[in-house]
């Protein structure tokens, strides 16, 4: 393809990522990614998104930072499920300590043993 001066592609369940370097007419060098998904099994749907470089470092210093605050989300989401799990843990387990136990002397005790029922 014209112009095309390095092109990776990444593959993932319904989607593929392509990141292509290009250079135009001008001799401006730039990067173009692709997204491109399946629509029904047969049409794909393409979207793409051009950065230039000059733009380059901006624009990966926003992305840097945009992962960087994914990160720590997903660090939070994960602390805070995590304390809800050892939350409900505890209430369970106390919910089962405040049920009444029964002393022997409320156990009837009289003697007899009965089967209720027999395994096979």
């Amino acid at each position: 393809m014209r112009g095309e001066l390095f092109t990776t592609k990444i593959v993932l369940e319904n989607r593929a990522y392509f990141f292509n370097v290009k250079e135009n007419r001008m001799g401006d060098v730039f990067l173009q990614i692709v997204e491109s998904k399946s629509k029904n099994g047969e049409d794909f749907d393409r979207r793409a998104i051009v950065v230039f470089a000059e733009d380059m470092q901006q624009f990966f210093a926003g992305l840097d930072e945009s992962l960087v605050f994914i990160e720590k989300e997903r660090k939070t989401r994960s602390k805070a499920e995590f304390e809800k799990k050892l939350i409900r843990k505890k209430e369970q387990a106390e919910s089962v300590s405040s049920e009444p136990e029964r002393t022997r002397a409320e156990v009837k005790r009289t003697g007899k043993v009965r089967v209720v029922a027999k395994k096979k």
